[in-house]
């Protein structure tokens, strides 16, 4: 396959740091070179139940994610086609209705998620995978301020879910993508040598694709 995009996958648990890193990448090109997806567009429809019933849904277990449609839409972006990525929003927990995010071709393409690296397919569509490893007490405290100031939650709401959910599927579904990752870095963007790295693999992979692209 004639990739015309390479696609990294950004993985760690709640609070760990994934976002940081997935800016402190993209703030390296311009904004037509690299694009970010975050995994939570690719939340399921739950448009038929009702609003205490989505707000009672485990978000942080697999089956909650549409890893298909995540495939397809990331083969595309990866082929150079235009894709229209879902909306989500999470005062409703729901898709925006008629509301689509249209990306169009970029050189880097980076997905980030608590699940990034769950799915076979989806990882095997990857140049790079990365694991971000941050302590469990620095991840919920991110969390709670997270949840509390951006998205109105409670703080026994926050308390409530991360140990009826949040804790549970981190230890049986996210924790044990660690094993496919290629790097793994602990702290996040705080750790500056493990973003250099990164940052010098993804330029290597894009000066042989210019080579290849050159000499063919």
């Amino acid at each position: 396959m004639d990739n015309h995009a390479f696609l990294i996958g950004i993985a760690g648990g709640t609070g760990s740091g994934k976002t940081s890193i997935a800016n402190a990448i993209a703030s390296d090109f311009a904004p037509s070179e690299v694009v970010v997806i975050q995994q939570d567009s690719y939340y399921k429809d739950l448009s038929k139940f009702s609003m205490e019933e989505r707000s009672n849904m485990n978000f942080d277990h697999p089956d909650s994610v549409d890893f298909g449609l995540m495939k397809d839409q990331l083969t595309d972006l990866i082929n150079g086609k235009t894709v229209h990525i879902p909306e989500y929003d999470y005062s409703t927990h729901m898709q925006h209705t008629n509301k689509t995010r249209i990306l169009e071709k970029h050189n880097i393409i980076i997905l980030e998620g608590i699940l990034a690296l769950f799915d076979p397919d989806v990882r095997n569509l990857m140049a790079i995978k990365l694991y971000v490893e941050t302590a469990d007490d620095i991840r919920i405290i991110r969390r709670i301020k997270r949840d509390v100031q951006k998205r109105n939650r409670t703080f026994s709401s926050v308390i409530q879910q991360y140990y009826e959910s949040v804790r549970p599927m981190h230890i049986e579904f996210v924790e044990t993508t660690k094993k496919y990752a290629d790097i793994i870095i602990p702290e996040g963007s705080h750790n500056q040598v493990g973003v250099d790295i990164l940052r010098t693999k993804i330029m290597s992979l894009i000066f042989n694709k210019q080579k290849m692209e050159r000499s063919s």
